[in-house]
């Protein structure tokens, strides 16, 4: 089919300078929901030992880290 024929795709999901024609949520595999629980409860705790991590642990946490400041900044800037 042509493309100019093909219906628009829509964006199902959007915030800021990200959007997505599929539902993100169905995209999360066990682990992203693992270590993201796991950085919550961390906070929660009021400390987050990435000496104490793994490697890969320590690496999403600090990704989570960056992802929830740039969030807060552009929340409140």
């Amino acid at each position: 089919m042509p493309a100019a024929l093909k219906p628009a795709t829509r964006a199902v999901w959007a915030r800021r300078h990200i959007s997505t024609t599929i539902c993100p949520k169905s995209l999360i595999s066990a682990q992203s929901l693992s270590w993201l629980e796991k950085f919550r409860a961390a906070r929660r705790l009021k400390g987050i030992e990435l000496r104490e991590l793994g490697a890969r642990d320590a690496d999403a946490f600090l990704v989570i880290e960056n992802e929830l400041t740039a969030e807060n900044n552009n929340a409140h800037g």
